[in-house]
């Protein structure tokens, strides 16, 4: 058969363009791998794993919450209607009048003293006010047995002025450390740093050339105070307040040693002393409530205002010069709540310490150090590790999902211990109704306590609680650190958690350690949660003070105590170098 020319050389063109066709439309392999392994979804660990671990870690965080708060709406029973009958009006009204008092003592001393040292000069100055924030380190409910053991008819304090005035009687030297009155001192002894230290930094961050305006048109220093360096700073000043009032709400161990019923007593009265753990969710969502009223009120008040934010000035202002009897009232003002609330409550810890130590640190002292340190660093790095995962995603999704995450994962530092624990120990218990029912049917066997009680959901309660003091130093890190060295390594072919691992975390080291320190101290401190949560016989240095305290041992009780107020002060000094503890002059 005979093949025309024509044909011959259609089918040499047809098969010199099909390889060609083919080599122009597919890529070389080795250009493949590269754009699988960058893609985002297909790199192992992406954004948006990222961005769906975050959704998770806050729903688990903020399960306590959800529990509490639905709980509020579901019928009542009839340890709920006795406890509105008789005392709920109390608890609300011990609480806001504990709030209020606190609030206005805390606003006086911590302003007052952050104004003094920030604007004006007086011998001493510079020592006091690197002390200012010691009593931060005070836990309130160490105070106030501290100063009940001082002042009690057989205390040191009675014997001294006994020697000195020996024609006193016992009812004119007796100094009742109890009721409202002297739990709202003994909060504002030690919480009042709150104010300090924020105040001090927005007084700073406010330009001279206003401040001498204001001088120049004839006002006084107290006038210029008033009318012009206070309402720059108001919402400064409201943040402290806030921080101070939700620890008022927050504390179960200084009201129930004073005998003040509040939302927390009642928490536990309801839960250990009635065995209604639905009173006690409900007098919990009441709290919540409390709570969401005072974070409401500082949200009205701030608004969408930064007042101070548009007047930062790098000249420092000009201090006013006090000499003579009004320097030393200045000095008088701030060196008094030092000596009261961190050197006198310390040194009569110093002195049990020491007359006690001999018969109190033995085997079952270093099991309590154990105990606590352990459980202080299990949820030390569990609420660094969430934090991480949570502001990471912020960093490297740009979504509104991923941003809610965060926000309501830190939400848990305004919610009381108390709170959470309830929330945390209701579903446990039911679970382990269940898993117990389900073994008693099946097998024959009751589990008793599986999940409800345990190390597991202490740790996991301290994670809800504390969540906001790992997250915010991570966050802050974070942001130091440039994003340029994220879109350098993600050019050269890391992906998102390589970058994190090779980038991030050595970048990280000082924040993620910070954080660590935070919620290690944190939870050393923290009574409410620990009290409820805690297994049978396991007790820490927090709740060991606490009890030796109310069954009258105060003076065995220092040992425990010393330790946890040194784990504080610490953290406490760092946090006076972040905000502005250096001196300006």
């Amino acid at each position: 058969m005979e093949i025309s020319s024509a044909a011959v050389t259609r089918a040499r063109t047809h098969t010199r363009t099909v390889p060609a066709r083919s080599v122009r439309t597919a890529p070389p392999r080795r250009h493949v791998r590269e754009r699988i392994r960058t893609l985002p979804a297909l790199s192992g660990f992406g954004p948006r794993a990222w961005a769906l671990a975050a959704l998770v870690v806050a729903s688990l965080l903020w399960i306590p919450i959800l529990v509490v708060g639905a709980h509020v709406l579901t019928p009542a029973g009839e340890t709920w209607s006795h406890l509105v009958d008789t005392v709920l009006f109390r608890y609300i009204g011990n609480s806001a009048l504990l709030v209020a008092g606190t609030v206005a003592l805390a606003f006086t001393i911590g302003v007052g003293a952050a104004w003094l040292v920030t604007a004006t000069e007086f011998r001493g100055r510079r020592i006091v006010e690197s002390m200012l924030i010691l009593p931060l380190a005070v836990p309130a409910y160490v105070a106030a047995y501290t100063y009940a053991g001082m002042l009690d008819v057989t205390g040191p304090m009675q014997r001294i002025v006994r020697a000195l005035v020996p024609a006193l009687s016992d009812s004119v030297l007796h100094v009742p450390v109890a009721g409202p009155k002297a739990a709202m001192l003994i909060f504002a002894l030690v919480l009042y740093p709150y104010v300090y230290v924020i105040a001090r930094a927005s007084f700073r961050r406010q330009s001279r050339t206003v401040l001498e305006a204001s001088r120049v048109l004839g006002r006084s220093a107290w006038s210029t105070f008033l009318r012009v360096a206070l309402p720059l700073a108001r919402p400064a000043v409201v943040a402290g307040l806030v921080l101070v009032a939700l620890e008022v709400l927050n504390d179960y161990g200084t009201v129930r040693f004073l005998g003040v019923t509040t939302f927390t007593t009642g928490i536990f009265r309801a839960w250990s002393g009635m065995g209604d753990l639905d009173a006690a969710v409900r007098l919990a969502g009441m709290l919540l409530l409390f709570v969401l009223a005072v974070l409401l009120i500082e949200r009205v008040q701030r608004g969408r205002r930064r007042t101070d934010a548009g007047i930062e000035t790098d000249m420092p202002m000009r201090r006013w010069e006090l000499r003579g009897a009004r320097g030393a009232a200045a000095f008088l003002f701030c060196a008094l709540p030092i000596l009261f609330g961190f050197l006198v409550p310390v040194a009569q810890l110093a002195y049990w310490a020491v007359r006690t130590a001999s018969r109190v640190v033995n085997a079952q002292f270093v099991q309590l150090v154990i105990n606590s340190f352990s459980l202080a660093i299990g949820a030390a790095l569990l609420g660094v590790g969430l934090a991480l995962v949570v502001a990471y995603a912020t960093r490297v999704v740009n979504g509104r999902a991923v941003k809610a995450a965060a926000r309501v994962a830190v939400l848990g530092y305004s919610v009381p211990g108390a709170v959470i624990a309830i929330g945390v120990l209701a579903p446990l218990s039911a679970l382990d109704r269940g898993l117990g029912f389900m073994s008693a049917s099946v097998f024959g066997i009751s589990t008793g306590v599986l999940l409800g009680g345990t190390v597991a959901a202490l740790v996991y309660a301290y994670a809800v609680r504390f969540m906001a003091v790992a997250y915010l130093p991570i966050e802050a890190g974070f942001d130091r650190e440039c994003r340029d060295l994220d879109a350098a390594s993600r050019t050269l072919g890391v992906g998102t958690t390589g970058t994190l691992r090779r980038v991030g975390l050595p970048l990280l080291r000082a924040a993620l350690l910070g954080a660590a320190i935070l919620v290690f101290v944190d939870v050393l401190k923290e009574l409410p949660a620990t009290l409820i949560l805690r297994p049978f016989n396991f007790d820490t240095l927090a709740t060991k003070a606490f009890q030796l305290a109310s069954d009258e041992q105060i003076a065995e009780s220092a040992c425990a105590a010393l330790i946890l107020i040194g784990a504080g002060v610490l953290p406490v000094i760092g946090l006076d170098r972040l905000l502005g503890g250096r001196s300006t002059r």
